[in-house]
């Protein structure tokens, strides 16, 4: 059946937008989850946890992910194109296990500038049936855009209760957990992780309203924010101006609008995050005459709300070209980090934003170079700027900044057919996912050469999913 037909609604759209999370069911029947779930108690025992090899291992779980109402689901919010990331895991819970701490998933042991968009997005799904004893996943409501949690009244924690085939559409950001199992049975939880390859053009879910409609019941109004997402999701770019991006104004005073943009810039750096954050979104909305405020707090020194200004100028868009790009030879790591990460936000670039994005990857500072490796692949071209960037960035010291590059190529398509010797190179990287990244990016180039490149590695590196310790032959 055609995955147009599960694509998200505008209810649906809004609910992941402001809460970071739906709960939606697969379509198998019943036995079908009990004889995989039979299986995986079985392989748990005397194999113990496949962890990345979790789908060569069960073939069902395949079919679960290409099922057009989980494609339906991700195609809305990571597009018609999005890739699987090479991580993924079965959270296996014993009775007893106690409740973890609430957590956002790592980049593999890095942190990076956290995406507001959708540029990530992870599956939860359950084989078996969960209740509240068996120590469901939980999900702090509306949290993905923290980066640290709220830690009050407004955090308002979600568990992940349903029949066998109950799955979650979750933004990657959210901050989560596993419940404590206080019941005799064992609990699984298959966690998958996917990666949208180009920015949106369009709405990819079955969209019929234009503007965003205001959430009225969530612990903290961020409308405004919400609002700017809705229309990034919808290919919009730049923000509408005069304070409303595509919402009814809602500063605070009746001041003079430099008044208003002052007060908004004073709460860049807050510590309270619903706040700092909040107040970026808001500044955005007055366009390029907000751009002065959010320089300053790019280059202040102050890492929040040099972050927090560089989502605002996310937002701004195009306009906000020149200031970024003076903030890539700042002496100050976090404003060249920051500015990097929204150069690569405001979408294919133009030649100058792409040279200041692939000189970056030999900045001296690691987490510039994470950033300014994963901008040139948002920004793409001009290629003979960011393909030798990529590739450089392909053999750096660090594995996030070589996992980011191959990542990068592989959003370039065809386009990174140039890169061939270096991506072949990255097959026989130390780090798991560089090597994994290279070959879904000869993958999509789709040559002859690059396919057979691929195929020789995936011929040789080959996991046979019913070789086990009791089948060896």
């Amino acid at each position: 059946m055609s995955v147009s037909n599960y694509l998200l609604t505008d209810d649906q759209m809004r609910q992941f937008i402001s809460r970071g999370y739906l709960v939606l069911q697969t379509d198998f029947p019943k036995e079908f989850h009990e004889s995989l779930n039979a299986k995986l108690n079985e392989a748990m025992e005397k194999e113990g946890n496949p962890g990345n090899n979790l789908l060569p291992r069960f073939s069902e779980v395949g079919d679960i992910i290409q099922s057009p109402v989980v494609r339906g689901a991700l195609t809305s919010v990571v597009g018609y194109d999005y890739t699987i990331h090479p991580h993924r895991h079965c959270h296996f819970t014993y009775p007893g296990r106690k409740d973890q701490t609430w957590h956002k998933d790592s980049y593999w042991g890095h942190q990076k500038v956290r995406n507001h968009h959708n540029w990530w997005a992870m599956i939860f799904y359950y084989p078996q049936a969960v209740d509240e004893e068996m120590g469901p996943s939980g999900l702090l409501s509306g949290s993905q855009y923290y980066t640290k949690r709220a830690g009050d009244e407004t955090e308002t924690p979600v568990y992940m209760e349903g029949p066998e085939g109950t799955f979650a559409l979750i933004h990657y950001d959210l901050w989560h957990r596993g419940g404590a199992n206080l019941s005799q049975k064992t609990r699984a939880m298959m966690k998958f992780q996917f990666v949208r390859m180009n920015a949106p053009t369009g709405p990819a879910w079955n969209n019929k309203e234009v503007g965003w409609k205001q959430v009225e019941d969530a612990p903290v109004d961020h409308n405004v924010l919400w609002a700017q997402q809705w229309r990034w999701h919808r290919g919009e770019t730049g923000t509408t101006g005069n304070g409303t991006a595509g919402v009814a104004s809602q500063s605070n005073g009746h001041g003079s609008e430099e008044t208003k943009i002052a007060d908004l810039a004073e709460k860049l750096p807050s510590r309270y995050e619903p706040e700092g954050v909040d107040s970026a979104y808001r500044l955005a909305t007055y366009g390029e005459e907000a751009i002065r405020a959010f320089g300053g707090a790019l280059t202040s020194g102050n890492a929040t709300a040099s972050r927090n200004a560089g989502y605002g100028l996310c937002e701004v868009g195009t306009a906000a070209r020149e200031v970024l790009l003076e903030a890539m030879g700042h002496e100050c790591e976090n404003a060249r980090m920051h500015a990097a990460f929204a150069l690569g936000e405001l979408g294919t670039g133009d030649a100058e934003r792409a040279a200041a994005a692939a000189k970056a990857v030999s900045d001296p500072s690691v987490v510039v170079r994470r950033s300014a490796v994963e901008a040139l692949g948002l920004l793409k071209e001009p290629i003979e700027l960011t393909l030798p960037a990529m590739e450089l960035g392909l053999r750096d010291d660090d594995d996030q900044v070589r996992f980011t590059a191959a990542l990068s190529l592989l959003r370039l398509g065809t386009k990174a057919e140039g890169a061939l010797p270096a991506l072949q190179a990255a097959l026989r990287d130390e780090n798991r996912y560089v090597r994994a990244n290279a070959v879904d990016a000869l993958r999509r180039i789709g040559t002859n050469e690059a396919l057979n490149i691929a195929l020789d590695y995936l011929s040789a590196h080959r996991w046979c999913p019913t070789t086990t310790p009791d089948n060896l032959f």
